[in-house]
C-alpha cells in the first residue's frame, strides 16, 4: 500500500501495514532531546516519591499522607512536602517500615472475561488473579483492556514509564485485530484512512488494512488513543459489530511465545527500549 503523508506527524504511514511499521519504527530514539542531568542519590529523593516508589500509593495520594501526619523520617514526624529522604534514612508509614521496591514489569496476555481492576465488588474474575504469583511487589496494569477484549496488557509499579505509556502526548501505538460481524467494504476502509469524528472528537487511526490471508472481516487497526472501547466505537461509527477484539502489539511488545492467559517478566532489552521512547 502506498504512504499517505498528512499534515500531523503521527499520521504517517496511515496506509501501511501495522505490523511491519511497528518493527521499523518503535526502537527509534529521540535524538533532539536535550540530555538530561544526573542528579547524585546522595541529594536525596522527595518524600512522597519515596513512598510512591515503595508501592504503597501515588505521589498525590503521599502528599495527603504526608500532611495528616502518617509518615516519620527516622522517628521523627514529618508533614513537610518538599523533605528529601537520604540513602540511609528511616522511613515509616503509619508505623511499618517501608523501603524502595524493585521496579517490576510483567507483560500478559489477557483472555477474554477478565476486567481490568485491582479487585471487583460484584465478585468478577480479574486479571489480577492471572499474575498473583508473578511477583512479591504490588505492581498495577499500564492502561485497560475492556472484559471481551484479550490481548497485551503490561504491568509494574514503574509509576514514571506508567504515566509516560498512557499519556496521550507520547502517541504509544497499539495494534488490534479486529473481527467484524460482516465484511469491510472498500469503501469503509478508505474512510477508516481519512478523518474520523467520534463523540465530537477526532480520533488519530495510524495505520488500518485487511488482516494478510484471512476474509475481509479481519482488521488491523493501530491507533495511539487511550480512550474507552475506542476501538469498537470507531467501527461501530461505520454500522460494523466487533465480535473479537485482540491487542496484538503495545508499546513495541508482542505476543510472540506468550499463550493466552500466561504471562512473562519483560526482558532487559524491551525495557530499555520503554524508557527510550
Amino acid at each position: 500500500m502506498q504512504k499517505n503523508n498528512s499534515s500531523r506527524g503521527r499520521q504517517t504511514g496511515k496506509n501501511s501495514n501495522p505490523q511491519s511499521k511497528f518493527k521499523k519504527d518503535y526502537k527509534k530514539s529521540r535524538t533532539t532531546t536535550k540530555p538530561k542531568s544526573v542528579k547524585s542519590e546522595d541529594d536525596g529523593v522527595r518524600l512522597n516519591k519515596f513512598i510512591s516508589n515503595s508501592g504503597i500509593c501515588s505521589r498525590r495520594e503521599a502528599d495527603t499522607y504526608i500532611e495528616h501526619g502518617s509518615v516519620t523520617v527516622n522517628g521523627k514526624l514529618v508533614t513537610e512536602m518538599g523533605y528529601k529522604v537520604k540513602p540511609n534514612d528511616e522511613v515509616r508509614f503509619d508505623g511499618s517500615l517501608i523501603s524502595l521496591e524493585q521496579k517490576r514489569y510483567i507483560l500478559l496476555n489477557k483472555p477474554k472475561n477478565y476486567i481490568t481492576t485491582m479487585e471487583d465488588d460484584r465478585g468478577r474474575k480479574t486479571v489480577m488473579e492471572l499474575i498473583e504469583h508473578a511477583t512479591k511487589e504490588r505492581i498495577y496494569p499500564v492502561g485497560r483492556l475492556d472484559r471481551n477484549t484479550t490481548g497485551l496488557l503490561l504491568f509494574t509499579n514503574d509509576g514514571e514509564l506508567a504515566k509516560k505509556l498512557t499519556h496521550p502526548k507520547h502517541n504509544v501505538r497499539k495494534l488490534y485485530h479486529a473481527s467484524l460481524d460482516k465484511k469491510l467494504s472498500m469503501s469503509d476502509l478508505d474512510k477508516l484512512r481519512g478523518d474520523v469524528i467520534i463523540e465530537g472528537r477526532k480520533v488519530f487511526i495510524d495505520a488500518v488494512s485487511y488482516v494478510a490471508g484471512e476474509k475481509k472481516t479481519e482488521v488491523g487497526i493501530e491507533i495511539h488513543s487511550g480512550r474507552n472501547r475506542i476501538v469498537r466505537k470507531i467501527f461501530e461509527h461505520f454500522g460494523y459489530t466487533v465480535t473479537k477484539l485482540d491487542r496484538v502489539v503495545f508499546a513495541g511488545l508482542t505476543k510472540k511465545n506468550l499463550p493466552r492467559g500466561r504471562w512473562r517478566e519483560l526482558t532487559n532489552q524491551e525495557i530499555n527500549n520503554l524508557h527510550m521512547m
